[in-house]
């Protein structure tokens, strides 16, 4: 199958070339636009994810040698969660060659960090299979590098984190709550105040209540800390 010139710029970007170019099309194909001759990238998603899993497990225990699984556990998740693969989907621009049903493009699903997410796992498994676990891993490790070698501070979980801080001091569990909600149904603002017993508080905004509430955990744990 002979690739489109968009697609060839694709693999340009991804500094990947195909083999079987046909594998690199059902990684861009959403369920939205599937069908009997055409399917789509949820299996290949399925084994993306394992691959990427053994990979990072791989680069963590490579990175540092005396790590406890305690410690290495919230860093593998930190990078293999589905935030983490959105991010690198669009900093390699996955979403503008994605294929996506009418219904999908009309709802902003190029944006759509599930969606992004979802499509990553796919295209390393396209990957896998083309070029077997080598390419796959030098893949991976070339878009995800930066973030392994920061990983420390991406795995900390903010809301676990300032709990805990609290109960030790025997007051009652934070309080989450959403104080507006923005923007179109395909990319959410969502603004996240965290309040305590004892009165202090922060508020924060992001594109998913996960996220939100992790920022503003971690805006008011810096503010008790410090």
């Amino acid at each position: 199958m002979k690739l489109s010139a968009e697609l060839q710029k694709f693999c340009g970007t991804i500094g990947y070339s195909f083999g079987q170019t046909e594998l690199l099309v059902r990684a861009l194909t959403h369920a939205s636009i599937s069908s009997g001759t055409r399917p789509d990238n949820q299996r290949l998603e399925f084994l993306g994810d394992r691959v990427l899993g053994l990979v990072m497990a791989e680069a963590l225990l490579a990175k540092d040698v005396v790590a406890a699984e305690g410690i290495l556990a919230p860093r593998f998740n930190a990078l293999v969660r589905k935030e983490t693969c959105a991010d690198v989907a669009r900093q390699i621009d996955l979403g503008s060659v994605l294929k996506l049903g009418k219904s999908e493009m009309v709802s902003g699903g190029r944006r759509k960090e599930a969606l992004l997410g979802d499509a990553m796992e796919a295209l390393i498994a396209a990957v896998y299979l083309d070029g077997g676990f080598e390419a796959a891993r030098d893949f991976i490790l070339r878009h995800w590098g930066a973030r392994i070698d920061g990983v420390e501070a991406d795995a900390r979980d903010a809301k676990t984190a300032l709990q805990e801080l609290v109960q030790a001091k025997g007051d009652v569990p934070p309080i989450y709550e959403v104080t507006k909600r923005s923007g179109p149904d395909h990319a959410p603002q969502f603004t996240i105040e965290v309040r305590l017993q004892s009165g202090e508080s922060a508020v924060a905004q992001a594109g998913s209540k996960r996220q939100a509430e992790q920022a503003a955990a971690k805006a008011l744990l810096e503010r008790l800390e410090t």
